[in-house]
């Protein structure tokens, strides 16, 4: 279980939909830039909805969600990071767009998945998948920390004591920023999230043994 603040994640349909909407579609933009040897891989990807993380490579996006996936799926409670928190967000706005936008694109993700979801209103839909992350008690952090990339580092730092910013949380955030390997646990974090016939073909289109 993913804990955001005072609140948990909840481990509903709505959250795997969202986690395998954005899984998805990144993958398939992974696919079509091989396909079309276009090398510019830093410049989609769900994360884009983060503006500090838009730089992070697309294959490494999904390593970042498959992290995160693993601790919502957790039986334990897991404590979210700003880089969970950050997946979380764009992954619902990533999703919700998609249901506006190619309502049809998002039951072609979803079809042979581990599980089944009936798809309603697209409209309904959409807000159910964006209410999940704007009714968890998290203030925004991961947002705000783009903020303070121009200014000098003295002057970021009193602008983040005075906004009551822990400097240690953005660790992660940065930490991310350097990642270009995928993880060792990549493909068993996306149990759940991918079938088995899935994570093979996932495994083929991203070059991961």
């Amino acid at each position: 279980m993913l804990t955001i603040a005072t609140d948990t994640l909840p481990q509903s349909s709505l959250a795997y939909l969202a986690f395998r909407v954005a899984f998805r579609e990144t993958l398939e933009r992974i696919v079509l830039a091989v396909q079309f040897e276009d090398d510019e891989t830093e410049n989609y990807g769900f994360l884009m909805q983060v503006p500090f993380l838009a730089g992070v490579p697309a294959h490494v996006q999904l390593d970042l969600l498959s992290e995160t996936w693993r601790k919502h799926v957790a039986a334990q409670p897991v404590e979210a990071t700003l880089v969970d928190e950050s997946v979380v967000y764009a992954a619902c706005e990533t999703a919700a767009a998609i249901v506006e936008q190619e309502p049809e694109t998002v039951e072609r993700f979803l079809e042979g998945g581990p599980q089944e979801i009936e798809l309603g209103s697209a409209f309904a839909l959409a807000e159910e998948v964006r209410s999940l992350h704007l009714q968890l008690a998290n203030d925004g952090d991961f947002l705000m920390i783009s903020q303070f990339e121009d200014l000098p580092p003295r002057h970021a730092r009193l602008l983040k004591r005075e906004c009551g910013l822990v400097e240690a949380r953005f660790e992660p955030m940065f930490d991310a920023l350097g990642r270009w390997h995928m993880s060792r646990d990549f493909l068993d974090n996306l149990c759940g999230l991918l079938t088995n016939e899935e994570i093979v073909r996932a495994a083929w289109d991203l070059g991961v043994k």
